[in-house]
C-alpha cells in the first residue's frame, strides 16, 4: 500500500468576494469503450475513416434494424468498474432516452438510467504535497457507470449555407461515469480526471485520448457558503450545496480548471448581487475564458425515459465477472507501491515511471535483477529526456528496454565509466546494436590494469610537486590528481582503482 495521509475533502475558497465561498464539484466522464465494434452494431469505430463510411444499418435508424448488445462492450465496462472497486449489477437494463439532436438519427439515446451496469465505486486521488511535504490522498465516490450510445458529429465549416453530419460516431459505445460531489476545486478537479484516465488506459477499457474526443468531462459547479458542505454529507440533501451548472464536454485539463474558475466566479457575483443562480447547461470558450449558456438543464422527466423495448434486461453470471477479475491488470497505485517496495524508489521516481503503462513496463524490464535506483536514473534522465526533447514518448523509444539494461549491466560491472555509458548511449539511440559489442569494437571499456594506472599516477606526481604538498595538506584536492590521470588514459581509466592509488601514492 502507498504510504500516504487520507484527508477530508479541501474547500476552494474564492478571493475577491463580499463573503467566503466554496466550490462543490462533480463530474460526468464519457469515456469511449475501447472496442473495434459500436455498441449494439458490428460497425467499425476506427477514428478518422472517410464521413459517414463506418455506418451500419442500424446506426442510421433503418426502419426494422433492431440492436443486438456487443458482449465486449459489456465486459469492458465490468472491467472498469472492478478496477475503481465498484458493485457489478448482476442484472442491468437500457432505456430510451428522448431528445431530438440531427446527429441522433433514431431520435433517441440507448442509455442505462433506472438500472446501471455498474454501482458505487471510488477513485483514490494523490494530491500534490502541501506545503510541510507530506503527501496526500482522499478519495472520490463514484456513484455509477452506464453504458450508452455516443451520437454523431455535425459540421457546420464546410459551407457557408449548410451544415453536414458525419454519422462515423453514432452508436459507439461510452462509459459514463458519474462522481459524487466531492471535489472542491479546479485542482482536484484536474487531478481527478488524470486519474481516472491512467486507470482507464491500464485496464484498457478506453484509450483517454482527449483531443480525438475519447474521453470527454461535464463538470457540475456550485457554491455555497462554508458549512454547508457539512450539511450536504450529514444530510444527503443537495440544496445545501447551491444550484449547480453544468460545463458541457471538456476535454482539457488545463480548460477544465479555467472554466470551473470562472465559473464559480459567475455564481458569486450573481448571488452576492442579489440574484439566483439559474440551473443550465454551459459552453466554455478557452478564447475568452468564459462560459456561455447553451440551454437550459434538463431533467429526467425531461427526456422521457423508458424502457428500451428492443433489449431485454442484460443479466451477467458471477461466475462471468470473477474470471474478468482474475484477469485484471496490476493497477497504478499497485505498480507505484511494488516499484517504491522492490527498487527503493522515491515517491516522485514511481510517479513517474507509473504514469503510463508503457513506461511503467519498460523500466520493470529495465530493472529486473538490476539495481532499481540506477536503473531509473537511466530511464528518467537519460531516456525520458531524449524522448521528451524530440516530442516521442516510449512507445517510439529507439532503445529497447534490453538495451540500456545491458548498458547499465556494463555499468555494474566496471567495463565502462558513467561517461563512456552516455556515449554508449547517444551510438545506441542513434545507430543501434548491442551495447556489449559496440563497447568492445569500438574501445570503449574501462582500464582496470593497475599496471598501467600506477604508472600514469607516478608520473603525474612527479610532475606536479606543489599540487602534491598542496594535496597532503588538504586531502580534498587529491581529486585533482585522479582527474588528470583519467584525462590522460582517454577517460578510460577505471577512477575507483584511480582514487585508491592517488591516495597510496600520497599516504592520505
Amino acid at each position: 500500500m502507498l504510504d500516504l495521509t487520507y484527508t477530508a475533502p479541501t474547500p476552494k475558497v474564492i478571493a475577491g468576494a463580499k463573503h467566503d465561498w466554496e466550490l462543490v464539484i462533480g463530474m460526468e466522464i464519457h469515456a469511449q469503450v475501447s472496442s473495434n465494434a459500436k455498441l449494439f452494431s458490428g460497425a467499425s469505430t476506427t477514428f478518422g475513416a472517410e464521413p459517414n463510411s463506418n455506418v451500419s444499418f442500424v446506426d442510421a435508424a433503418m426502419p426494422g434494424m433492431l440492436p443486438v448488445i456487443n458482449e465486449f462492450c459489456v465486459e469492458q465496462a465490468v472491467r472498469t468498474g472492478l478496477g475503481l472497486k465498484a458493485r457489478i449489477n448482476l442484472t442491468s437494463a437500457f432505456d430510451r432516452k428522448n431528445y431530438f439532436y440531427p446527429d441522433l438519427p433514431q431520435g433517441y439515446q440507448i442509455s442505462q438510467l433506472y438500472h446501471p451496469i455498474v454501482g458505487e465505486g471510488e477513485v483514490l486521488v494523490e494530491l500534490a504535497p502541501g506545503s510541510n511535504g507530506e503527501r496526500t490522498a482522499r478519495l472520490v465516490r463514484i456513484e455509477r457507470i452506464h453504458l450508452e450510445q455516443d451520437a454523431g458529429k455535425s459540421i457546420h465549416d464546410m459551407d457557408p449555407n449548410l451544415s453536414f453530419v458525419d454519422f462515423n460516431r453514432t452508436g459507439v459505445a461510452l462509459m459514463e461515469i458519474v462522481s459524487r460531489p466531492d471535489i472542491r476545486g479546479p485542482e482536484e478537479a484536474a487531478a481527478y480526471v488524470t486519474k481516472l484516465r491512467q486507470i482507464l488506459r491500464y485496464l484498457g477499457t478506453c484509450d483517454g485520448n482527449m483531443q480525438n474526443g475519447n474521453l470527454r468531462a461535464d463538470v457540475n459547479v456550485s457554491v455555497c457558503r462554508p458549512g454547508q458542505y457539512e450539511k450536504y454529507q450529514a444530510t444527503q440533501d443537495f440544496s445545501h450545496l447551491g444550484t449547480r451548472c453544468e460545463i458541457k464536454n471538456m476535454n482539457s485539463m488545463r480548460f477544465i480548471q479555467l472554466a470551473i474558475d470562472y465559473e464559480a466566479r459567475r455564481q458569486i457575483a450573481i448571488l452576492e448581487d442579489g440574484g439566483s443562480v439559474v440551473q443550465e447547461t454551459r459552453l466554455y470558450d478557452p478564447d475568452k475564458n468564459e462560459t456561455r449558456s447553451m440551454r437550459s438543464k434538463e431533467e429526467a422527466h425531461d427526456y422521457r425515459y423508458f424502457p428500451d423495448p428492443d433489449l431485454l434486461p442484460l443479466e451477467i453470471e458471477q461466475a462471468w465477472v470473477d474470471d474478468i477479475h482474475a484477469r485484471m491488470p496490476e493497477l497504478p497505485d499497485a505498480k507505484k507501491a511494488r516499484f517504491m517496495a522492490d527498487y527503493g524508489l522515491t515517491d516522485y521516481d514511481a510517479n513517474v515511471l507509473t504514469a503510463e503503462l508503457d513506461s511503467g513496463r519498460y523500466f520493470d524490464e529495465v530493472a529486473k535483477g538490476r539495481d532499481g535506483k540506477m536503473a531509473a536514473n537511466w530511464v528518467i534522465n537519460e531516456l525520458f529526456g531524449r524522448l521528451k526533447k524530440e516530442g516521442h514518448d516510449i512507445t517510439a523509444s529507439p532503445v529497447s528496454a534490453a538495451q540500456l539494461g545491458g548498458i547499465i549491466d556494463l555499468i555494474a560491472a566496471g567495463t565502462i565509466s558513467g561517461k563512456m555509458a552516455k556515449d554508449l548511449f547517444e551510438i545506441v539511440y542513434t545507430e543501434g546494436g548491442d551495447p556489449a559489442a559496440i563497447a568492445e569494437a569500438r574501445g570503449m571499456k574501462q582500464v582496470t590494469d593497475t599496471g598501467a594506472i600506477e604508472k600514469a599516477v607516478d608520473e603525474i606526481i612527479a610532475a606536479n610537486p606543489e599540487q602534491v604538498e598542496k594535496a597532503k595538506a588538504n586531502p580534498k584536492l587529491a581529486g585533482w590528481f585522479t582527474g588528470q590521470v583519467i584525462k590522460a588514459s582517454g577517460g578510460k581509466a577505471n577512477p575507483a582503482t584511480v582514487n585508491a592509488l592517488v591516495a597510496q601514492k600520497l599516504g592520505l
